[in-house]
């Protein structure tokens, strides 16, 4: 059994997936973070590969400071792009399939229907440019699967729940933006997901079907929509108020409509994809219980 490379592995999603891993003991995961492998250097990405017998990649790893890459496009394109081309080349060379996470940022927000895959790409930030050139190059890899994602949280790392709840117990009230509207995404349910794509792929390699897909959890919301939630199920006092962006204005521009189309994803791989709401209930229990 060839080993399954999955970089990134100490981020959130990366995470998840090393925590589900577990319960597919017929898979064997090996798993690096940037303090165990640069994958922005080819030549140490390449020895790597095959000094542990690589033969499929999920690529987890992303610069996904959106401000921050207004000002850092260099290190953005290094990791988003740059690195992803070096993936792609590897994956020619030891004929090595790819599941490559990408983002929402990709579009530019303005549509009113959630996005296909098939929607022209505009993205409006440098982070959101630097993961469509890496889609882009993913484009001459061996094979390989791309799925945009949107508004990743977990009980693991910094995110928006975390922030929330943090936020709710020092305040009395928050103001959260009311005119973003897309879909939470649980990066339990989605790492859930790519190890059962991987599974099935590892058993039958001619159920890994190229191209690009969409995920996040099911329905929509804004992000107050969202904070009330939160608020609701923590049964925290805190008064949220809802503002439109102009009052947080930041260095990157959030996309006003993020909402993705998984109708590809699920006819494709038959996996049901949870309400946003049921997870987010699932993800404050796993944080409670873990004291986070």
């Amino acid at each position: 059994m060839e080993h399954i490379l999955v970089t990134g592995a100490n981020g959130q999603l990366g995470s998840e997936i090393r925590k589900h891993s577990a319960l597919f003991p017929n898979l064997k995961f090996v798993f690096t973070d940037v303090d165990t492998l640069d994958i922005t250097d080819f030549k140490t990405l390449d020895h790597f590969i095959t000094s542990n017998g690589i033969g499929m990649t999920i690529n987890c790893a992303a610069y996904t400071n959106v401000d921050k890459a207004e000002s850092d496009s260099r290190k953005a394109y290094l990791i988003n792009a740059e690195a992803v081309k070096h993936l792609a080349d590897l994956s020619i060379k030891y004929k090595m399939p790819i599941i490559h996470v990408s983002t929402d940022y990709v579009f530019d927000g303005k549509s009113e229907i959630p996005y296909k895959e098939t929607d022209a790409t505009e993205p409006n930030t440098e982070y959101g440019k630097s993961k469509l050139q890496g889609e882009l190059n993913l484009k001459s890899s061996h094979k390989s699967i791309i799925i945009r994602t949107s508004w990743l949280y977990s009980s693991f790392g910094n995110n928006f729940v975390k922030t929330i709840m943090r936020l709710a117990q020092e305040r009395e009230e928050l103001k959260v933006v009311n005119d973003q509207i897309g879909s939470p995404t649980y990066a339990e349910d989605f790492a859930k997901t790519l190890v059962q794509i991987t599974d099935l792929c590892q058993r039958s390699p001619q159920k890994f079907i190229p191209g690009i897909y969409h995920y996040s959890n099911e329905g929509q919301c804004s992000w107050y929509e969202f904070a009330r939630e939160i608020i609701s199920l923590t049964r925290s006092k805190c008064r949220l108020i809802p503002v439109t962006s102009s009052e947080f204005p930041s260095a990157a521009k959030r996309p006003s409509y993020s909402l993705l189309d998984k109708s590809k994803f699920k006819s494709t791989y038959d996996i049901e994809i949870p309400h946003w709401k049921e997870s987010l209930s699932k993800c404050l229990k796993e944080i409670d219980g873990s004291k986070v």
